[in-house]
Formats: C-alpha cells, structure tokens, sequence
C-alpha cells in the first residue's frame, strides 16, 4: 500500500532544501557531497531521484547547464517553516500558541541568552499588540 504523501517535505526533503537554502544553484554531484559531509551517505541516482521528486513537488526548480543540471530551492524557508510550525501547532496544541511556547521552554535546554531572546520577543509582540 502506498504511504500517503505529506503536505509537508520529508525529513530528506528538509536536509536538501536546507542545503540548497545555503548555497545555490548546486549541481547533483554537490548536492551529493554536501549531503555526505552532513553524515548521510546516498548514491549518486538516489540523490538524483530525490531531486527530481522534489522538482515534481514544486520544491525545487531545475536548469540546464551544459551537460549538467543544477538545482534551486522554489520555496522560502519561512513559508516551509511557517506551514510545519501551522501543522504542529493545530495538531498537537489545538491551536494554542502559548501551550506550543510553553512546551519549549519547558522541554529544551534554553540558556540565559536564549531565554533573554525570548523574553524581548515576547515583549516586543506585546507592544505591537497595544498599539
């Protein structure tokens, strides 16, 4: 039975865009290599399956250019990020924001200059809010 296909891109999908979101456009073979310094080792008709369904997927876009072709995000980080943290926030914390921020700074290791962060963006939405 096929898997359903998610809305959002699979955690390889994710590890390609991210290194096309660094550097692009990237031929196959650097793709490749980028991906092998990153600790996951794929053959080289793997990545170009990868590349190719994320083509088909509206992810990337795709140029000739001679003999090869190089590869580009079609996407933004914000917008793939914006849609998972949509996703997890209606699905796992029926759509509460603060049950979602709650979560992290319950459950990750935030140091002082994180939670500082967190604190002026907090306050920084608050006064946006009363204006």
């Amino acid at each position: 039975m096929a898997r359903h296909g998610s809305e959002h891109p699979t955690k390889l999908e994710l590890e390609i865009l991210k290194v096309l979101w660094d550097e692009a456009p990237l031929p196959v073979r650097d793709v490749r290599a980028r991906l092998d310094e990153q600790g996951r080792t794929l053959s080289h008709s793997s990545v170009i399956t990868m590349l190719n369904i994320m083509v088909d997927k509206g992810y990337l876009k795709r140029k000739k250019q001679g003999k090869s072709f190089f590869f580009s995000p079609k996407v933004e980080q914000d917008s793939i990020a914006g849609g998972m943290m949509d996703d997890l926030l209606s699905r796992v914390f029926d759509g509460s924001p603060s049950a979602l921020v709650l979560n992290l700074i319950e459950t990750a290791d935030l140091d002082a200059g994180e939670l500082a962060e967190l604190r002026k963006l907090i306050n920084r939405k608050a006064k946006e809010k009363q204006s």
